[in-house]
């Protein structure tokens, strides 16, 4: 269905309804000051929330089926355990992955080309080559062209958050793609999308890193040590949400959550929807009739736009 009609059917489902709802805002992180312009905030309340969060999960049509992945999960620690590194796991986490129907999806071939983008250690600076421009439109025009992105796409124009998709998929870019310095201003190394999706090695820890796709993919190559996991979500089918510790090289993750088995384009959707509705602060969703919390973060010692804040980090929340 068109943008703008799926639109129209979100004004009329949604007519006088309004609030922001939620809890308070979560501490923030470094980098993330209280005192700096604020993100521009969707007034959405929880029910219209959890209404187009179901609606997002049900459009996943490309995500994992039954049987196309089989984790081995083997030892699950404690709170208190998962920050010793220890490695419980003699075996991989992915037993199985069905790479020949997933990743010949679009939004996921063209994901996989950005992964190779990033230099992970902070403090080096990203530069962005003209391939690497054209994989992040290729993988954009992807995503826009899925029944996930269409859907969160309507939802904002109804709301007249943007007043086209064109706008509102420059605004994506930017807020996700656009570069900002990690290391005090002393290179650009870092964009709310290498941070979330491929993830980044800080004062020799992992962070960020909320990716299943890259967390297989590092696994495959053998540079990720999968150690246990301190949560499994109670989700019989994909996507799922998993608590996990592991070692990327030699740099230790404690808890690391990810969904496992959606689509590139459902995290992307579901974390923008959740960053617009509810930044720093946690959002609550619904997802197959089963509750899920996302935390996001934005970025406030640099803006672009009008000061617009850059994403900082988005992530399923795990008890």
């Amino acid at each position: 269905m068109a943008a703008a009609a799926l639109g129209l059917l979100w004004l009329l489902a949604f007519a006088g309804v309004g609030g922001s709802g939620g809890p308070g805002p979560a501490s923030p992180l470094p980098g993330h000051h209280r005192d700096a312009a604020p993100v521009t905030v969707l007034s959405v309340s929880e029910q219209e929330l959890s209404s187009l969060s179901e609606q997002l999960y049900s459009a996943d049509e490309n995500r994992a089926g039954t049987g196309d992945i089989v984790l081995h999960l083997q030892h699950r620690v404690t709170a208190e355990q998962a920050g010793a590194g220890t490695d419980y796991a003699p075996q991989r986490l992915f037993s199985y992955v069905a790479e020949e129907r997933l990743f010949s999806q679009p939004t996921f071939s063209r994901f996989l080309a950005l992964l190779d983008n990033y230099d992970e250690v902070t403090g080096h600076d990203e530069t962005v080559t003209a391939e690497e421009e054209e994989e992040e439109e290729a993988f954009l025009d992807a995503v826009f062209q899925t029944r996930v992105m269409a859907t969160l796409t309507s939802f904002f124009l109804a709301k007249g958050l943007y007043p086209s998709e064109e706008a509102f998929r420059a605004d994506l870019k930017e807020m996700w793609f656009g570069l900002y310095s990690r290391s005090s201003g002393k290179a650009l190394d870092s964009s709310g999308f290498e941070h979330v999706f491929h993830g980044e090695i800080k004062k020799g820890k992992v962070s960020g890193c909320h990716s299943w796709v890259q967390l297989y993919a590092l696994e495959r190559s053998g540079r990720l040590n999968y150690l246990s996991y301190s949560y499994d979500g109670p989700w019989v089918t994909f996507p799922d949400v998993l608590a996990l510790q592991y070692r990327w090289s030699d740099y230790l993750k404690t808890v690391g959550s990810a969904f496992v088995g959606s689509s590139p384009e459902f995290d992307l959707a579901l974390y923008t929807l959740c960053y617009k509705t509810r930044p720093d602060r946690q959002c609550h969703v619904s997802l197959g009739g089963k509750a899920a919390t996302i935390q996001t973060y934005s970025w406030a010692n640099s803006f672009y736009g009008d000061n617009r804040r850059f994403v900082a980090s988005s992530y399923p929340l795990s008890p």
